[in-house]
C-alpha cells in the first residue's frame, strides 16, 4: 500500500502493544519526528514501562508534538491511541496548530502481537491486555474520519506493513521553490480595461481576443492575482477570461477572493445574497455560453488559498495571512486568507471593523494582499495591502517582486459607489494604531542577519541599556528613520610617538581594493539627521506627526538636537525655503526627505552665542573642543 501524508501534518499511529508501531515508525520516518510514549515515561520516570507515569508522560507528548508542528515540522505519535479518549486530543492539537491529522492503523492478529510481547521481557502483560486493546481499537475504526482524522490508512496484515511505502506530499500552497519575478496585482472586481493598461504598464504583451486573451512577458515574468477578480465592475467574464487563460498558459498564480466564493456558490445553485455587486456579476455570467460558466465554476473552485514562494520569504493572500496560519491547511486558515479578521463591531457604515493584524505581525515572510480598499499601499511590518480601490474611482495596483516596485494605473471612472469611502491605510475605525511599539521587538537576546556582517548578536543587557536611554532621551520613533553609522578608527599604529597616522588609513584603503581617497578638512560642526516634510499633510500621514511641526533635528543617537523647540523650528524653515528654491520636492518627487549633515556653529542665522562664548548650548561648546 503507498500511504501519501501531508508534508506537514500530525501522524497519530494505532495499534495495540506488540503490533509493530515503533517499528513502522523507524522504518518509514526520522528518528526526531516520532515522539513515543514510552519514551516520555522513560523521560520523566525513569522507567519506560512506569504506568503510574502515563500522565506525565503524555503531558510532555503533547507538548513537544505542539512545539513541532507549530514549527512546521512532520510529528509522529507512537502510542496506542486505541481508545476515542486517546486520540481526542490529537486531534485536538492538529487542529490548533491548522494541520491534517492522519491515522495509520496497524490491525494485526491477536496472537502475532501477544507473542511478540512474550519476546521481550519488558512487556510481561497477560494476552487480555492485548485482547482489551484489540476490542477497543475494532470498534472504532470506522468512527476515525468521524473523529476529525483527515486520511486513515489501515494495514490489516504483516504483509500490508511490510511492503507498505510512506509518500509525503507537497501542500497545495507550498510553492517555495517558485523565486519569480512576480507581477502582483491587487483587487480588480470586473475592470477588465484598467487591468489591461496595468499589464501593459507593467511590459506584458496583450494579444488575442476577449475570448481567448493571449497575454505573455518577454521577459518571462509570472503575475499573481490577488482575488476578489468580479463583482461590482463592467466585465467581470472578461477578468475571469484573462485570469483564467493566464493561470492555464503557467503564466500566472491566482487566489480565491471572498467574492469568487460567493460567485462559486451562486454558479452551484447554492442559495446567496446577490449583494456587493454579485448581481451585476451573475447578469454578465448570463450573456456568457455555460460551457464558460461551468469553466468558471470549476476554475474557482480549484484555487488555494493562499501561496508560500520565494523559500518563505513571500506570502500572497486576499485579506493577509498571519504567521501562525503560513503553509498550513485547515478551515481557519482559509477563512483568514478569504475575509480576514474581525473584532465582532461593526462601524458608523454598518460595515465589520477589521482587525489590524498586520499590526502585530512580526513573521520573516513579507505578505502581499488586498481585499479592504485604501488610497495608496503602503508598507506595515513586512506587510502591504495593494488593494486600492480601482472599481471605486481609486487605481489599479501592483507590486513588482523582488523589486518591491508599485505600479499604478487610474481608474477610467468610478464604476460603483462605495458604502465607505477610501480611507487612510491603518484607519477605519480601530481601537488603535498599526504602528505601535512592540516590546518584544527590542528586549532579551536577538540575533539580526546583516548582508555585509552575517549575523550580529545583541545581548539582553545591551538591549536593556539601549532601550532605557532611547526611551528616556530619544525622539519620537516615528521620525527616527535613519540613525548614521559611526566612523571607524584606523588600527593603531606600530611605532612613532602618536596613536594613529594616516599611513594606517591609506594601507586598509589599499588593501580593500579603493583606488582613490578624497581627504576633507574637519569642520567644527555635529553630526546631525534633519528630517523634513514638504508640508504638515505629509508629516501626519507619514510619521504620524499630531501637533504641528514638519520635521525633526536629532543627533546620531536619536536625540533632539537642539533643546530649543524654536531654534530646531527656525532651522527647519530655513532649510524647507533653501529645498523649495531648489525645487528638489519636484525634482525627486517625494513628499519627504532626510539629510544625513554637519551642523556648524553660528551659521544658520539662531542667534547661537559666538564660539566658546558663556552661555553657548552644551552641543556647541562639545563640538568646539
Amino acid at each position: 500500500m503507498n500511504i501519501k501524508i501531508p508534508e506537514l501534518c500530525l501522524v497519530a499511529l494505532v495499534g495495540p502493544s506488540g503490533s509493530g508501531k515503533s517499528s513502522f515508525a523507524a522504518k518509514h520516518f526520522l528518528p526526531t519526528e516520532v515522539l513515543s510514549s514510552d519514551w516520555c515515561r522513560g523521560l520523566v520516570a525513569d522507567d519506560e514501562n512506569d504506568q503510574t507515569a502515563t500522565k506525565e508522560a503524555f503531558d510532555v507528548l503533547h507538548y513537544i508534538a505542539r512545539t513541532r508542528l507549530m514549527g512546521g515540522r512532520l510529528t509522529v505519535v507512537d502510542a496506542t491511541n486505541v481508545q476515542m479518549e486517546a486520540r481526542k486530543p490529537l486531534v485536538q492539537l492538529a487542529r490548533d496548530c491548522h494541520v491534517l491529522p492522519v491515522a495509520i492503523v496497524l490491525n494485526m492478529p491477536e496472537d502475532l502481537c501477544h507473542a511478540r510481547n512474550e519476546d521481550r521481557p519488558d512487556r510481561n502483560f497477560g494476552p487480555h491486555v492485548v485482547r482489551r486493546q484489540r476490542q477497543q481499537m475494532r470498534r472504532s475504526l470506522r468512527a476515525l474520519k468521524k473523529e476529525g482524522f483527515r486520511h486513515v490508512y489501515i494495514l490489516d496484515t504483516p504483509e500490508e506493513v511490510d511492503s507498505a511505502g510512506i509518500e509525503r506530499q507537497k501542500l497545495w500552497n507550498n510553492l517555495r521553490h517558485e523565486t519569480g519575478p512576480f507581477d502582483i496585482i491587487g483587487d480588480l472586481h470586473g475592470c477588465r480595461d484598467e487591468l489591461i493598461d496595468l499589464l501593459g504598464t507593467l511590459g506584458w504583451q496583450a494579444g488575442g481576443t476577449r475570448e481567448v486573451p493571449d497575454i505573455l512577458h518577454p521577459e518571462g515574468r509570472r503575475a499573481i492575482f490577488l482575488g476578489d477578480l468580479v463583482d461590482r465592475g463592467p466585465d467581470s467574464p472578461g477578468v475571469l477570461r484573462i485570469a483564467m487563460s493566464m493561470v492555464e498558459s503557467g503564466a500566472a498564480l491566482c487566489i480565491p477572493g471572498n467574492h469568487e466564493n460567493k460567485l462559486m456558490r451562486a454558479l452551484n445553485g447554492r442559495n446567496v445574497k446577490p449583494t456587493h455587486g454579485l448581481a451585476e456579476t451573475l447578469e454578465q455570467m448570463e450573456r456568457e455560453p455555460t460551457e464558460f460558466r461551468d469553466e468558471v465554476a470549476r476554475f474557482i473552485d480549484g484555487l488555494v488559498s493562499h501561496y508560500v514562494l520565494d523559500h518563505g520569504e513571500l506570502v500572497v493572500a486576499h485579506a493577509g495571512l498571519k504567521e501562525a496560519y503560513q503553509g498550513r491547511a485547515s478551515g481557519a486558515v482559509r477563512n483568514f486568507a478569504l475575509y480576514g479578521e474581525t473584532t465582532g463591531e461593526t462601524d458608523e457604515y454598518g460595515l465589520p471593523v477589521r482587525y489590524n493584524w498586520a499590526g502585530d505581525y512580526r513573521g520573516k515572510a513579507m505578505v502581499v494582499y488586498g481585499h479592504t480598499p485604501v488610497p495608496e499601499a503602503e508598507w506595515l511590518n513586512r506587510t502591504i495591502c495593494i488593494d486600492t480601490g480601482c472599481v471605486f474611482g481609486g487605481k489599479l495596483t501592483a507590486l513588482r517582486y523582488p523589486e518591491r516596485e508599485l505600479v499604478s494605473v487610474p481608474a477610467r471612472k468610478e464604476y460603483y459607489e462605495p458604502v465607505k469611502p477610501l480611507h487612510p491605510a491603518g484607519s477605519g475605525g480601530e481601537e488603535r494604531p498599526g504602528d505601535l511599539l512592540d516590546i518584544e521587538d527590542v528586549v532579551g537576546k536577538r540575533i539580526i542577519r546583516t548582508r555585509l556582517h552575517g549575523n550580529v548578536t545583541v545581548r539582553a543587557e545591551n538591549a536593556a541599556a539601549a532601550l532605557e536611554v532611547m526611551s528616556r532621551f530619544a525622539a519620537d520613533p516615528h521620525w527616527l528613520v535613519y540613525l548614521p553609522p559611526t566612523m571607524s578608527p584606523t588600527a593603531t599604529a606600530g611605532e612613532g610617538p602618536w596613536l594613529e597616522y594616516p599611513r594606517e588609513a591609506f594601507r586598509y584603503f589599499r588593501k580593500a581594493g579603493v583606488g582613490q581617497a578624497i581627504c576633507e578638512e574637519k569642520h567644527m560642526g555635529s553630526r546631525a539627521v534633519i528630517v523634513l516634510c514638504r508640508d504638515l499633510e505629509t508629516a501626519r500621514k507619514r510619521f504620524g506627526e499630531t501637533g504641528e511641526r514638519r520635521g525633526i533635528v536629532h543627533t546620531r543617537t536619536g536625540r533632539a538636537f537642539f533643546p530649543d523647540p524654536a531654534t530646531e523650528t527656525a532651522v527647519l524653515d530655513r532649510i524647507a525655503s533653501a529645498i523649495d528654491g531648489a525645487g528638489l520636492w519636484d525634482r525627486f518627487q517625494t513628499g519627504w526627505m532626510a539629510l544625513d549633515a554637519e551642523i556648524m556653529p553660528c551659521c544658520c542665522g539662531c542667534n547661537m552665542p559666538p564660539s566658546g562664548r558663556r552661555g553657548a548650548p552644551a552641543w556647541a561648546r562639545r563640538s568646539m573642543r
